[in-house]
């Protein structure tokens, strides 16, 4: 008997190996690993898909060991991450009600399965102070690209990918765009902030970064959406950071800079003159945009009201043009799967509820960059342009734009969590760094207790102030 006691206490062959493991997955190198592995997510989002996906896949292998668990569940508490969640679970949840094959519907869970990344990046970046370094890597990226854009534009032989558009060197021109616009707005403000600080090099390299990007978007390729949003945002900087005259200045250096571009830019002009023949498409013979995207809504508005409440089930929005097709002839007969609009896409599928849910993980994302730091500005621009591109396109479920606000609202909000606990835990951060003696200073968990203190812990030692 006490033999087997001493054996089953004894420790297995593995447990040297599961010490080592719990040791490595707390150490400075493992959390310095999962920071480049979002690094090289962001840096190859403009470029590859399958990297991209790889790259997200390889962070959440290597990032779960690092989570307590305990409290990552309790989170999932907060509007911000539960939202999301939710409506991601409903997704799932819409496939019993579903109509479409069940191909159909297991496709259709997963344009929505990305929102459950949200949580991890929010968790994670909420304790690392890295996260400028997945920015960094993909403005740095987005500019290669710029670069590459007007090679190809004047060399086409040299595109790396076949595409549609003149000056796309990958992907394509909706994308390319999207991501332009975000690292223009993005560099704003901190030209902005180089600027009142006088540095005045430093506000220039800003200042021209920012040009390249938008003149490459004008002269180049460019969404007709992103002529939407792009006013949105200059009046969201403008309101938020630029005194009255200031605005009016923008405003006024906006409409010139507008009026010049529009003469000076046949491809401008072009993409403008063709929505009205657009408009008067009866087929998709020719250019049909914008005839398409208004009979898809008016399909789509239709299909609502057939089942206001939870739609027609994961999946089902090709089975339902299928249906109406029948007998038509001209764009009423084409058949699709997507509306180009965010939310009448989650309408056909889930109803109001499924609206509710969409809006509710939107706002919850707003209210996160209340900040007026720069993590607070760049998830703002993520949100807002995401919100109004979505009123002509699926952006939240596209694969590009949607993993752009899935990275960009995780790794934004998880700074912005940071910073807004930094106020009342700076003294004891700055004895967490003591205690840490350099070894990882440079990630440090903060974490609130229940009678209103701080607990901030960097390499396994901890301290404590309330």
């Amino acid at each position: 008997m006490t033999f087997e006691s001493t054996a089953l206490r004894a420790p297995s062959r593995w447990t040297p190996w599961l010490d080592r493991f719990h040791a490595w997955r707390h150490s400075a190198a493992w959390l310095l690993a999962v920071d480049i592995l979002a690094v090289l997510t962001a840096a190859s989002l403009p470029w590859s898909t399958s990297a991209t996906t790889a790259f997200i896949v390889l962070w959440l292998i290597v990032v779960a060991p690092t989570i307590d668990w305990e409290t990552f569940v309790l989170d999932l508490a907060q509007p911000a991450r539960a939202w999301p969640v939710l409506l991601f679970a409903l997704a799932v949840m819409g496939t019993l009600w579903s109509d479409a094959s069940w191909a159909a519907r297991l496709q259709g869970i997963k344009p929505a399965a990305k929102l459950l990344l949200i949580p991890f990046l929010l968790y994670h970046f909420q304790r690392t102070q890295r996260g400028s370094w997945s920015f960094i890597a993909f403005i740095a990226s987005c500019t290669l690209l710029m670069i590459c854009s007007w090679i190809v534009l004047f060399a086409p032989h040299l595109t790396f990918a076949h595409t549609v558009s003149a000056g796309v060197p990958v992907k394509n021109y909706i994308d390319q765009s999207q991501e332009f616009a975000l690292c223009a707005f993005t560099l704003a403000l901190p030209a902005l902030i180089a600027f009142r600080w006088k540095k005045w090099t430093t506000a220039g390299g800003f200042l021209a970064l920012i040009l390249a990007f938008v003149a490459n978007m004008l002269f180049v390729a460019s969404s007709r959406t992103a002529l939407i949003y792009m006013p949105a945002l200059l009046e969201l900087f403008a309101s938020l950071y630029l005194s009255r005259r200031s605005r009016f200045a923008l405003l006024a250096g906006a409409i010139l800079a507008s009026v010049l571009a529009w003469t000076t830019s046949p491809y401008l002009r072009q993409r403008i003159a063709d929505i009205g023949i657009e408009y008067q498409a009866h087929d998709i013979s020719g250019i049909a945009s914008t005839a398409q995207r208004l009979t898809y809504w008016r399909k789509s508005i239709k299909f609502f009201a057939e089942a206001p409440l939870l739609g027609h089930g994961t999946g089902s929005i090709k089975a339902q043009f299928e249906r109406d097709a029948i007998g038509q002839t001209g764009l009423q007969a084409e058949i699709v799967n997507n509306p180009h609009n965010q939310t009448l896409n989650v309408a056909v599928q889930w109803g109001l509820l499924g609206i509710i849910l969409l809006y509710a993980t939107w706002l919850s994302h707003l209210h996160l960059f209340t900040g007026r730091d720069l993590a607070g500005w760049i998830g703002l621009v993520v949100v807002v342009q995401n919100v109004v591109s979505s009123l002509l396109n699926s952006h939240l479920f596209d694969f590009h734009e949607g993993w752009m606000y899935v990275l960009g609202v995780g790794v934004a909000g998880g700074m912005s969590l940071r910073a807004a606990a930094r106020p009342r835990a700076w003294p004891l951060r700055q004895s967490a760094v003591r205690l840490a003696a350099g070894e990882a200073a440079d990630f440090i968990v903060m974490q609130a207790t229940a009678d209103g203190g701080v607990t901030i812990t960097a390499s396994g030692k901890s301290a404590r102030v309330k």
